[in-house]
């Protein structure tokens, strides 16, 4: 069976509400094994014996948030030539417009020669305030929808071989 590793960071809750929808979508049909996990607990062992994966951070000042760039810091090397040619999807919960967010993970995913499997899913939240930004977050359930249909794509992808 294959397996769909999704590793996410979360202070808010938006990005762990659409890590968990795409879990629950990649599971649905029960053809690929899910794991999912926060940053700090992923480690370069979790990267190799998966097949596919998605990154899920919220945007933190234009960029992934430290806890993400932490679990790359500590992945990257160990993983470096192991893992060519597996396709990734990338999450974002912005308060802007979570595009560096994205090109960060792009750039990580490059040089580990990752295939993009789907364009990233920006959920733009417009939090500009401290409260706002700090405040818990809802993600609406159409935003929820599309990360389910991300999640489904990317493990019918793996169970048929297609990725």
């Amino acid at each position: 069976m294959k397996t769909l590793l999704i590793v996410y960071h979360s202070m808010t809750g938006g990005t762990l509400q659409m890590a968990r929808a795409a879990a629950a979508g990649a599971a649905a049909d029960g053809a690929v094994a899910v794991r999912l996990l926060h940053a700090s607990e992923a480690g370069a062992d979790d990267v190799v014996a998966a097949d596919g994966y998605i990154f899920a951070t919220p945007e933190n000042l234009a960029a992934i948030s430290g806890q993400m760039k932490d679990f790359f810091d500590r992945t990257y090397y160990a993983a470096l030539d192991r893992i060519n040619g597996r396709p990734y999807a990338t999450l974002v919960c912005a308060g802007s417009d979570g595009s560096n967010a994205v090109r960060q993970i792009d750039r990580i995913a490059t040089g580990w020669r990752l295939k993009p499997v789907a364009p990233a899913l920006i959920v733009c939240t417009h939090a500009q305030t401290p409260e706002e930004i700090l405040r818990e977050k809802h993600i609406e359930a159409a935003e929820l929808d599309h990360c389910k249909e991300l999640g489904a794509g990317i493990a019918a992808g793996l169970a048929l071989g297609i990725f």
